[in-house]
């Protein structure tokens, strides 16, 4: 089949391509499925967090706050790119196109902020828990939260407002790329390494260094514990309940770990085409980086499905949600976890 693209025509207008209807149907209910379970899952996170108050913790606020990226980018980019995806044309005009793209590389820049800082919480609570609530306070939280949103806007919005994007690439953008009725998400050479270094490979680096260095000192601690409690039987209580604090910031610690996973796994593709496709006389064809692109908006559908399965707090607080509980008096105090 013969896909015409209105971003590879020279004719510089939107040339619808050549799905067929036994295509674009199975696209459009792959997609709003996606992006139904996108919306609902997070939006369950945002309303757990915020209501019970036994989960207004450091580590939950900013999970909160990833829920609520998430959230956004299933609610406000998501359907667009899905129109995008199947029409292969841009509707929305040429202003509202880089408003998107903006908020696009926003967002799934602002995730990957968040879970950098999500492991910096995990390795205080696990490697130095005496200080934790210290380092961990309200100012630290909001200033991290800060940064993960205001960062990410500044430098999605500057690159895509000021053109910096085709920077070095102005004419082959504008002879084979540019075109009537299409929004193309384009980067130069410059522009698309320094995109994914910032976006995704300094700070992926920077999660895989904290969490490694998470794992060594966990089962350092747990040997000690043991050891412990082995040679002084007085200190076995005490062991024990060291134990069963640090295995709950352990096991906290892990599933953060598999989250970052999930993200690393969704968005190493995209990445990896924006750091070379340029250098590559972009080889790569569209439809592939199109692909790629849905494979990392998976990862906001991902993210609740983890928390629902590895915490048991998140599964409690779903279902009162259901169940219409969370509308009863004093239910913002119910315990969902012991401590």
């Amino acid at each position: 089949m013969q896909i015409q693209y209105c971003y590879e025509s020279v004719n510089r207008s939107c040339e619808k391509n050549g799905w067929s209807n036994n295509i674009r149907i199975p696209m459009y209910v792959f997609m709003v499925s996606t992006i139904l379970a996108t919306v609902a899952g997070n939006l369950a996170v945002i309303i757990s967090i915020a209501h019970f108050k036994q989960l207004h913790t450091p580590t939950n606020y900013l999970i909160l706050s990833m829920s609520t990226v998430d959230f956004l980018l299933g609610s406000c980019v998501m359907p667009y790119s899905m129109v995008r995806s199947v029409e292969n044309c841009w509707y929305f005009g040429d202003l509202f196109c880089k408003i998107h793209t903006s908020i696009d590389i926003m967002l799934s820049t602002s995730s990957i902020f968040h879970l950098s800082f999500i492991s910096l919480d995990r390795y205080f609570a696990v490697c130095d828990p005496l200080r934790y609530k210290s380092r961990m306070n309200v100012f630290a939280v909001l200033l991290m939260i800060f940064t993960s949103w205001v960062v990410p806007a500044i430098f999605a919005f500057t690159m895509v407002f000021l053109e910096l994007n085709i920077k070095g690439s102005e004419s082959y953008y504008y002879n084979q790329v540019s075109c009537f009725g299409g929004c193309a998400v384009f980067f130069s050479q410059t522009s698309g390494l320094v995109a994914a270094m910032v976006s995704f490979y300094i700070p992926g680096f920077v999660m895989l260094c904290v969490y490694g260095k998470i794992y060594v000192i966990a089962r350092r601690q747990a040997r000690s514990i043991k050891d412990s409690a082995n040679h002084n039987p007085f200190q076995i209580t005490l062991g024990v309940n060291q134990h069963v604090s640090r295995s709950r910031d352990r096991k906290a610690a892990k599933t953060l770990g598999i989250i970052m996973g999930v993200f690393l796994i969704c968005w190493t593709p995209f990445f990896f085409c924006t750091a070379t496709d340029g250098f590559l006389n972009y080889f790569i064809p569209p439809i592939v980086i199109d692909a790629f692109v849905w494979i990392g908006y998976l990862n906001s559908t991902f993210n609740p499905m983890v928390y629902a399965f590895f915490y048991l707090w998140f599964q409690r607080a779903l279902r009162m949600i259901l169940f219409g509980k969370v509308f009863h008096q004093d239910s913002s105090r119910t315990i969902l976890y012991s401590e």
